[in-house]
């Protein structure tokens, strides 16, 4: 029995989130890579477990998942041989075989995402399923100033929705910047975990210290008041893309 590490990339326009649901007629990402690994070994019982649930509309070019199979096949082949058995939106781009105590999720240090805006009086056709559209100029370096409140380990209660399931809402942000490429606005945040949402409510949050809604110095405050309301809005799902999980 080999474990074997997948990393995935996938567009999540057209999927209800990575995680498979009880009703079949709900497309997502690890429901269709499963299918892909059952035909591909010809093992029904097959099952994947993925390492981050990205919602609805996300994106992801660094997810990861184990599987455990027998098989003979040289693990390094398993991205071509698949390939004919996935859509065309989600690709495995990497496999690797490892210890069979590992888990993707446990076993995570850090994990990066990247959030992206339009920032133009007009919108672009082009972006409308990967960035979320801001016509009100952005300042950049209101953004950063903003940004650096987020580093370091907090209570990050402000910043997860809702319906959230853990036990404590404690995280630590090793980096979160913002960078410009003319009318391309991109946030990056690094973390040891995040809370439901809370990639999306931290790029909220800076997009309104970035439009003048919220002064850089009142991201700190926000932080520590632990008040969801206090908090930007919930940014658009389809910006957000899962970069990398790291290991090591």
């Amino acid at each position: 029995m080999k474990r074997i590490l997948l990393t995935i990339a996938y567009d999540g326009t057209r999927y209800s989130g990575w995680q498979k649901q009880k009703n079949p007629d709900v497309i997502t990402v690890e429901g269709e890579l499963t299918k892909a690994l059952q035909q591909l070994f010809k093992k029904p019982e097959l099952e994947i477990i993925g390492a981050s649930r990205t919602d609805a509309g996300v994106h992801a070019l660094g997810q990861r998942a184990i599987l455990d199979v027998e098989t003979t096949m040289p693990v390094e082949r398993l991205p071509l041989a698949i390939r004919s058995f996935l859509p065309e939106d989600i690709v495995v781009t990497k496999a690797e075989e490892v210890a069979d105590t590992f888990h993707p999720r446990f076993d995570c240090v850090k994990k990066t995402y990247e959030y992206r805006f339009w920032n133009s009086p007009v919108k672009n056709p082009k972006e409308r399923l990967y960035s979320a559209y801001v016509q009100k100029p952005m300042d950049i370096g209101r953004m950063n100033e903003g940004a650096k409140a987020f580093i370091g380990t907090h209570d990050f209660a402000a910043f997860c929705a809702a319906g959230a399931q853990v036990s404590t809402t404690v995280r630590t942000i090793f980096d979160c910047h913002v960078e410009q490429n003319g009318e391309s606005v991109r946030m990056y945040v690094t973390g040891d975990g995040f809370l439901y949402n809370m990639v999306r409510i931290i790029a909220g949050t800076l997009l309104a210290v970035g439009t003048g809604k919220l002064e850089p110095e009142a991201v700190a405050g926000i932080i520590a008041g632990c008040d969801r309301t206090k908090a930007g809005q919930t940014a658009e799902p389809q910006g957000l893309t899962l970069v990398e999980i790291f290991y090591v």
